[in-house]
């Protein structure tokens, strides 16, 4: 039975890896976007400064951009029989300190539970949740700092493991001029109980980006450096890039590419000849009126099927 639930186990986790070095970590779930914006941007965006509560969990130093008391819930369908889903709250504390708390999840489903001589054992279900604490405070004028402290549960069948780990980000903006840079370090830390005393690496991911608005046009392009802790690989696949257009205060249009997710979900044909089918590219838009945020995203993070991510705000 040991052997089965291994094997189940290895399959989820490695459901959503994006590289060979990745496939030895745990919470691969972690890697998923929970902003529309920022997956409508790429996948990785961690750079916009607007009032978006959900950026967060892309950098825990944007938590200071969202208007306090906002509650934010985001969906995403993941591939067959998978769901992604997040909640999230915030408050300034003593006027300076901007704290915030979150959850994501991710179910994977019922499966058929089979032993080593195919025996049939009935069904199993499997899941990862991740509770977050995110602090975030102007260290001085234009630039922010942020921590989350994340507790990470997983759970197949009768198996559990539990992490602790910690996001860093910084994030520099000057509004004048509407150049964000910023840095983080996601999911810093380590398993403290593992499935069957086989102890894994967390997903770490360092990551660089930038956002620009061109002059007075609606325009602003974003890029973003992932994986800067694995340089095994092409440089071009490091990249995440994003382009929006900011219609008005209240609604903007937004493109991004992958060019890591591209080449990873490419196939190949019997002639030899290689498609992404569309996967790297992301599209969506958003509306923010003064007490409700709607945020829609669209791509491929599965070779399966394809996604939507879906943000609701709502302002108390």
């Amino acid at each position: 039975m040991k052997r089965t639930l291994s094997t189940c186990l290895f399959l989820i986790l490695t459901a959503n890896l994006w590289s060979q070095d990745e496939s030895r970590t745990e919470y691969n779930f972690l890697r998923l976007p929970v902003s529309a914006h920022a997956a409508a941007l790429g996948g990785d965006n961690i750079t916009i400064p607007d009032d978006d509560l959900m950026m967060m969990f892309q950098n825990p130093s944007l938590i200071i951009g969202a208007t306090p008391k906002t509650v934010g819930l985001q969906y995403m369908n993941y591939m067959s029989g998978c769901h992604n889903a997040s909640a999230a709250f915030n408050m300034v504390f003593k006027e300076k300190w901007n704290v915030g708390i979150g959850v994501q999840y991710m179910g994977y489903g019922s499966m058929q539970h089979r032993d080593e001589y195919n025996n049939d054992l009935g069904t199993f279900s499997a899941t990862d949740i991740a509770l977050s604490g995110v602090l975030g405070y102007e260290l001085m004028e234009n630039l922010a700092g942020g921590i989350a402290a994340k507790m990470v549960y997983g759970n197949i069948s009768s198996y559990t493991s539990l992490a602790v780990a910690v996001d860093l980000g910084l994030n520099y903006y000057l509004p004048d001029v509407e150049w964000s840079f910023s840095l983080v370090v996601k999911n810093l830390g380590g398993q403290i109980k593992a499935y069957d005393n086989n102890y894994e690496k967390m997903p770490l991911d360092i990551q660089l980006g930038v956002s620009k608005q061109l002059g007075t046009s609606p325009l602003r392009l974003s890029a973003t450096l992932v994986d800067l802790n694995h340089l095994n690989y092409k440089i071009i696949n490091h990249l995440s890039i994003g382009a929006e257009a900011l219609l008005s205060e209240q609604f903007y249009v937004a493109g991004g590419y992958s060019f890591r997710r591209a080449d990873e979900m490419k196939t190949i044909d019997s002639e030899g000849n290689s498609s992404a089918h569309s996967a790297g590219l992301s599209i969506g838009a958003g509306i923010n009126l003064e007490r409700f945020r709607l945020n829609l995203s669209y791509a491929k993070y599965h070779v399966s099927s394809s996604s939507i991510i879906a943000n609701i705000a709502f302002i108390l």
